[in-house]
């Protein structure tokens, strides 16, 4: 083998197959096989590294998912930590939570199940004992209920002779049925042996957010505080979406790739079904309107996966999908025409806590004033274009009318943005001084609306217009006295004294010309991928 230095492996179609040529070269085709089922990671370090981390047998260690940076980090505290350590993983169903695992551990558990949707305890206890069976080897009764599931794995367990073990229970919240006492039987395990034994990693994962927040985080009894590291799993950003596409095959550019993330968001599963053959048109519509499209279905799935009362929540998300501003608490209940009860902040505290929504703080408003907006950007694509659409054209959005695309694409990419705030900062050069992030709206004849605005403690306020174009934008005279006249008008009433800046959010940057030095700052598309 060449002694000469290699080059740093990037997240380039040419570096994934000289990194696939390097592990095939070893003849290791167990690596291979992982690495071609893989979905979401690649390699990021360098390839001289990676050979002798192959050729030493810890793959595992320098293979690098697809970000997940710190949550790689939390995970490899676990493994090396002294004591026992009990770590939940929630976030959004699709976005790879299981994988992140499996992948981490290189799936070397010495016990691992999953719960199952919708099934009784009994089943759920049979699919225990079968899981323990392949592990143990040894013949068991099934459990008559989770105590004695509990009390059959720590005796399993007990007799490894092994440095340290790792316990993974996947969809933790689908095991917790109905009357089954599964939470006290864990809570039992967990406290009566599971936190003394130094050698225990339990690993729990949820998509059912809520329960794994309320039930296992949030508990007030036997399990409080007894989770030792959490982990919230949120979507890619667009930086590791075009790493993901561009490990897939695909060869697109960064608006492509914000187009896609305008309809996927940053889900590793939809994003996994692409096909890099077609153009991105062509994809949305075999996702969508083909005949069967695999993701016509997902919506209703989603929502009744997670809630039991799944259709207040599609209501609440429809109803968000109609004003893209967001709504207020009384104005949603007005329009729904519901009581101001105890469940209605249940439906929007999960619907939170889930990321389908965010509330959010108009500058200058009263706190019963705040906002919330639908920021799902699968959830927003689909009931805007999918939940009712009944006509027969399975290329219907590739043959949309430019102009509803366009408009479409013009909000979208403002929920973009917002999913991309700390990105924002950092090309603004403000990513280390302290602020508050929020929008601002003037009703009534000069009433004015600004997209974003980033109030700064170092007594600054950026004001943010957010326009989406397929070139650099011409600020003209009209443009820029419309510009002032918004900062006019946002000065006049929230009465600052602060130095206020305009600031555009544009892909291709501003047109050189007269009145582009109107402006202080400006975003592109470049930007909010680092």
């Amino acid at each position: 083998m060449s002694k000469q230095k290699a080059p740093a492996l990037t997240a380039s179609k040419s570096a994934g197959k000289l990194y696939f040529s390097l592990i095939s070269s070893i003849k290791m085709p167990q690596i291979c096989s992982i690495c071609e089922k893989s979905a979401y990671y690649m390699a990021e370090s360098g390839v001289k590294s990676t050979l002798s981390a192959v050729q030493s047998g810890i793959f595992g260690e320098i293979r690098s998912i697809i970000g997940r940076h710190e949550e790689k980090k939390v995970l490899q505290r676990c493994v090396d930590s002294e004591k026992a350590e009990f770590v939940a993983i929630y976030g959004r169903r699709r976005i790879g939570k299981t994988f992140l695992v499996k992948q981490f551990f290189e799936s070397s558990f010495d016990f691992y199940t999953t719960g199952v949707y919708q099934v009784s305890r009994s089943e759920q206890l049979k699919n225990w004992q079968k899981q323990l069976l392949k592990y143990s080897k040894q013949r068991r009764n099934t459990p008559k209920d989770w105590f004695e599931a509990f009390d059959q794995l720590q005796e399993y367990l007990q007799s490894l002779k092994k440095e340290r073990f790792v316990v993974f229970i996947d969809e933790l919240p689908w095991l917790d049925t109905p009357k089954s006492n599964f939470l006290k039987a864990l809570e039992m395990f967990w406290n009566s042996w599971g936190s003394d034994c130094n050698r225990l990693k339990l690993i729990v994962c949820g998509s059912a957010t809520t329960w794994m927040i309320n039930k296992l985080l949030g508990d007030k009894g036997g399990l409080h505080n007894r989770v030792t590291m959490p982990i919230c799993l949120s979507p890619f950003t667009l930086h590791e979406t075009s790493q993901y596409l561009t490990y897939m095959g695909f060869d697109w550019s960064d608006m492509e790739v914000i187009e896609t993330y305008m309809v996927l968001g940053g889900v590793p599963y939809y994003l996994s079904l692409l096909s890099p053959s077609l153009s991105l048109r062509q994809n949305i519509d075999n996702l969508f309107f083909k005949r069967n499209a695999v993701l016509k279905t997902e919506y209703d799935f989603l929502f009744n996966s997670l809630y039991s009362e799944a259709q207040a929540y599609k209501k609440v998300v429809e109803l968000l999908s109609s004003k893209m501003i967001g709504m207020t608490r009384s104005e949603m209940m007005s329009n729904l025409k519901l009581l101001d009860n105890g469940f209605f902040s249940i439906v929007l505290d999960n619907l939170e806590k889930c990321d389908f929504i965010r509330h959010y703080q108009s500058f200058g408003k009263r706190r019963n004033e705040a906002l919330y907006q639908l920021t799902d950007m699968f959830t927003l694509f689909f009931v805007r274009f999918v939940k009712n659409y009944n006509g027969m054209d399975e290329n219907a959005w590739s043959h949309l009318p430019d102009g509803k695309r366009n408009a479409w694409q013009g909000y979208a990419y403002e929920q973009v943005c917002i999913h991309h705030i700390n990105q924002i900062k950092k090309a603004l050069g403000i990513s280390g001084i302290a602020s508050d992030v929020c929008s601002w709206t003037k009703k009534g004849e000069n009433g004015a609306q600004i997209d974003l605005v980033i109030d700064r403690s170092d007594r600054v306020i950026d004001l943010c217009e957010i326009k989406y174009c397929d070139r650099p934008f011409e600020i003209k005279k009209d443009y820029a006295d419309w510009l002032k006249e918004r900062r006019d008008i946002f000065r006049e009433n929230v009465r600052t004294n602060k130095t206020l800046h305009l600031t555009m959010i544009t892909p291709f940057g501003l047109a050189k010309g007269k009145y582009e030095s109107c402006v202080q700052g400006c975003v592109t598309a470049a930007d909010l991928f680092q």
